[in-house]
Parts: C-alpha cells; sequence; structure tokens
C-alpha cells in the first residue's frame, strides 16, 4: 500500500508525543529491572544467575523476535498493534505480581513483558517514519529518548512503590500504568493510501477470473446443469403411464442431456485443477527464488569485512554492556554501600545519562568531519575501560560516576543506523539491521546470566566485569582492525582491474 506524502508535521508531532509516552511506559519497568532484582533475590532465593535470566529476556526477547514484530506491524498497521501490545504489557506485569516461583516470572515478566516491547517499539518506529522525511532524524531521536527518561524515572518510581506497597503492589500500580498505552495507540491515526475514494476490492474480487474456484461463466453453467436436471425430473414425474415408445424416447433424450452435461463438468474440472496446479507451482517457484535470494544477499553482507566485525562487536557489546543496568543496585550491595548513601538510584543516572548520549553522539554524526565508524569504535573502547573499573570503585560516588559515564556511552544506539547504512549501503539496510538486532538481543539476553553465574562461582562481580570488559575490548578492536583503510589499498593492488567497492564519506574496507 501507497501512504500519501508525509506532512514532516501537523498531526506528526503528536505522533512523536505518543509515541515518547508508549516507549516511556513499556520500556520503564523492563529496562529498571534491577530494582526489582534485589526484591526476586530475596523471595525466591535464587542463584544470581537464574534470577537475572528475567530482566535480561524482557531486554532481549524484542530484539531476538524483531523480523516477527515487524511482520505484525506490516501486516495490521501501528495502531492495533500498539493496543493489542499494551494489553501484553500490562498483562504481564500484573500477572508477576502473582508469581509463585522464579520461573513463572520467566514467561510473564521476560517473554511475556518483552515481546510485547518489542512490538512497541517496533510499531512507534513505523508510524513515525511514515510522518515524517525531512525531519525523521530529529522525531526517532525524541521517541527513541522516552526509553531512557522511562529508566530515570521507573528506577526511583519502583523503589518508592516497593517500600510502600511491597513488590506485588508495585507490579500491579506499575501493570495499571501501563495501560495508558491504550490512549497512546488510539491517537496513532494512519495515514490515508493514495489513489480514489472508492472502496478497495474485496480479497475475492482482487483475484484474476482464471485463479477463481468459481467464475462467472462456470456459475452459469452449474445454473443451467441444475436447471436441465430438474426439469427432466419434473417432466418424468408429470408423465403418467406414457406410451412405451415415448417413454424409451424421452428415457433416451434425458439420458443423452446428463451425458453432455457430465463431460462439460469433466472438462470443466480437468481445466480448473490445471490452472490451479499451475499457478500453485509458479507460486512455489517464485517463494523459492525469493528465498535463495534472501540467502544470498545475506552471504554477500558476511564476505562484508566490516558488516562482519560489526555484528560480533553488537554481540560482544550487548553480552557486556547491559549487565550494569540490570546489576547496578546489587553491585552496590554487595560492596556494602547503604541505601542511605544512595541519594539518585544508580539506575536513574544510567537512565538519564543514556538519553543525553543518545542525542549528544547523534549531533556529532552529523558533522562531516567526523567519521561515523572510528566514534562508534571509540565508545566501545571507553566502555570497556569504564566496565574494567567498576571493580575497583568502593564508594557510591565512584559507582555513580562510572555509571553516568556507562550511560553516556551505551547512547552510541543512536548512531549505529548510521554506521550500518554507511557499511552496508542504504538498499541493504532493512536486511542488515535486521541481522544485527538479532545478535543484539541475543547479547541482551546472555550477558546479566553470564555475569550472575561469575558471581554464583566466585562469590565476587570482579572477576564478572573483567570479562564484560575484555568482551567489549575484543568487539571494538576488532571492529577497527577490520575498518582501517590499508584494507582497501591491499584489495586494490591484487584486483587492479576491477573496480573498487562502495566507498563512502570514511575508507574502510568494504569487501572480503
Amino acid at each position: 500500500m501507497v501512504f500519501q506524502k508525509p506532512p514532516d508535521g501537523g498531526w506528526g508531532w503528536v505522533i512523536v508525543l505518543v509515541s515518547f509516552f508508549t516507549q516511556f511506559l513499556c520500556y520503564g519497568s523492563p529496562l529498571a529491572v534491577g530494582v526489582l532484582y534485589l526484591e526476586w533475590l530475596d523471595i525466591f532465593g535464587e542463584g544470581k544467575g537464574t534470577t537475572a535470566w528475567v530482566g535480561s529476556l524482557a531486554s532481549g526477547v524484542g530484539l531476538l523476535a524483531s523480523p516477527v514484530c515487524s511482520a505484525c506491524v506490516s501486516a495490521f498497521g501501528a495502531r492495533p498493534v500498539t493496543i493489542f501490545s499494551s494489553f501484553m504489557v500490562a498483562g504481564g506485569l500484573m500477572m508477576s505480581s502473582f508469581a509463585p516461583n522464579i520461573y513463572f516470572l520467566l514467561f510473564s515478566y521476560g517473554i511475556l513483558v518483552g515481546l510485547g516491547c518489542g512490538l512497541l517499539y517496533t510499531a512507534t518506529v513505523t508510524i513515525t517514519c511514515q510522518y515524517f522525511e525531512k525531519r525523521r532524524g530529529l522525531a526517532l531521536g525524541l521517541i527513541s529518548t522516552g526509553s531512557s527518561v522511562g529508566l530515570f524515572v521507573y528506577a526511583a518510581l519502583q523503589r518508592k512503590l516497593v517500600e510502600l506497597y511491597g513488590l506485588e503492589g508495585c507490579l500491579l500500580i506499575v501493570g495499571a500504568l501501563s495501560l495508558n498505552i491504550l490512549a497512546c495507540g488510539s491517537l496513532m491515526r494512519p495515514l490515508r493510501s493514495c489513489g480514489s475514494s472508492l472502496p478497495e476490492k474485496s480479497c475475492l474480487e482482487k483475484i484474476p477470473d482464471q485463479y477463481c474456484i468459481y467464475n462467472e461463466k462456470e456459475k452459469n453453467l452449474y445454473e443451467e446443469n441444475v436447471n436441465i436436471l430438474e426439469k427432466a425430473s419434473t417432466e418424468e414425474k408429470s408423465i403418467n403411464k406414457p406410451a412405451g415408445s415415448d417413454r424409451k424416447l424421452d428415457s433416451l433424450v434425458n439420458k443423452n442431456r446428463l451425458s453432455s452435461v457430465a463431460s462439460k463438468e469433466t472438462d470443466t474440472y480437468k481445466m480448473k485443477v490445471a490452472e490451479q496446479t499451475y499457478f500453485c507451482k509458479q507460486l512455489a517457484k517464485k517463494k523459492w527464488h525469493l528465498y535463495l535470494d534472501y540467502w544470498a544477499e545475506t552471504l554477500s553482507l558476511f564476505k562484508n569485512k566490516v558488516f562482519s566485525s560489526l555484528f560480533i562487536a553488537i554481540l560482544f557489546f550487548d553480552i557486556g554492556v547491559f549487565p550494569p543496568s540490570l546489576l547496578m543496585e546489587d553491585i552496590a550491595r554487595s560492596s556494602n554501600i547503604s541505601e542511605e548513601n544512595s541519594i539518585i538510584p544508580l539506575i536513574s543516572i544510567i537512565g538519564i545519562m543514556t538519553a543525553i548520549g543518545k542525542l549528544a553522539l547523534g549531533i556529532l554524526a552529523d558533522f562531516k568531519w567526523i567519521n561515523t565508524l572510528y566514534l562508534y569504535v571509540l565508545t566501545l573502547i571507553m566502555t570497556s575501560v569504564a566496565l574494567l573499573l567498576i571493580p575497583f570503585a568502593q564508594s557510591y560516588i565512584m559507582l555513580a560516576i562510572l555509571s553516568g559515564v556507562l550511560g553516556f556511552l551505551t547512547g552510541n544506539w543512536s548512531i549505529f543506523p548510521y554506521v550500518t547504512t554507511q557499511t552496508v549501503g542504504i538498499d541493504k539496510l532493512a536486511h542488515a539491521y535486521g541481522i544485527l538486532m538479532f545478535f543484539a538481543g541475543l547479547g541482551n539476553s546472555l550477558g546479566p546470566p553470564i555475569v550472575g553465574w561469575f558471581y554464583d562461582w566466585t562469590e565476587s562481580y570482579d572477576t564478572a566485569f573483567y570479562f564484560s570488559g575484555l568482551c567489549v575490548l575484543f568487539g571494538g578492536l576488532l571492529l577497527l582492525v577490520a575498518a582501517l583503510p590499508c584494507w582497501n589499498s591491499l584489495s586494490s593492488s591484487h584486483q587492479p582491474e576491477k573496480p573498487l567497492p562502495n566507498m563512502y564519506s570514511y575508507k574502510v574496507s568494504a569487501t572480503a
């Protein structure tokens, strides 16, 4: 369906506002799950690795299921998906308040809430892109800060609600708050499709006549056959004791008529079966070619050294950088830092600095003299240094500073689409970005449990964050080496007769 030209304003700013609050309401609790993580540890008494699966699934499932989420939004539209997903998020949060064990939470909070958040993220991004073209970057930047602001607010809110009403009351109230996504979804008015105001044809009317099971010609033939049979039956009943010759003649005529009708029906059925068989074969052949083309394009992406390094970097980055946002409160408690010394929750500091980082790094990426890929690599290396320093932080001030630095550097998500576009080109962006988001979701899901298991084995977070820092450092250095300009000159010296691969504003290697 072709939509009308994006208005780049008008009702589009309402879309930006409701999309901001949608991400604020749905991602607030999952990103600030570190507050609930402490309560679950005390209530269920499971290991830190097992308990960490709840928060990691809530953040990773949506990314892992990004192809399914995109298909749902394409099929049903942003408004219905948003309204449906609000019930998923609210229901998952409220069900979690009655969880009898940690394994129930893995479904209610991890999978149900996580999948709902993934659907809502895809819906908000899709409808915002439909309303904006010239100001698309600004609009997407504004709505993406909703999750960061939600992390900042919900960290303090959930802590206060747990103090006042307990864990069950906290989850019930947070689930009720997420029902406000219904109001946001109702305001996501879709753009009208281009074309006449005539009503759209039904699905059956869109099918060509040669592929319809019952077209008009066959319908008339069917009615004619029925009329002949009914007429023959009526004539046979109406004749009372006819002469022998007349009865034989009528019987012969009726038999001939019935045989002609049967032959016509047989020919029509055979023709119909042949046409349907040919149509199914052509459709299957077309789908098979599309499937082969998809995997051929995927293989060509992985032949690109920069892209191959990029997916490894994003995987190791999410394995290493996501655990602090989930476990920072428990890190403070393990370091004997009392809650009275915590002026602002450490998770809130991460949230507000992530929002600032997204805006600041996004602005830097717009400068032509800044190499976006090398800027992204710099954030990875600085993140690894901050992670390696966490074991040496023994005070609230040090943990607060490191939380702020990590939050700011995590804002490199705002420049990740730029890096992907310049690496593979705009034509392959959707395909490549979907693959990268899958590995990002895999890293989000694996990171916190791995750190938790390290603690269960060693009774200390030191080894866990050494491991996390080295993972991020490995990804950053690998990406840096793959992007060095020397690979282009080496490739051109071996194959001087072939043109260079796609070149962008910075010189990186683009082929194997």
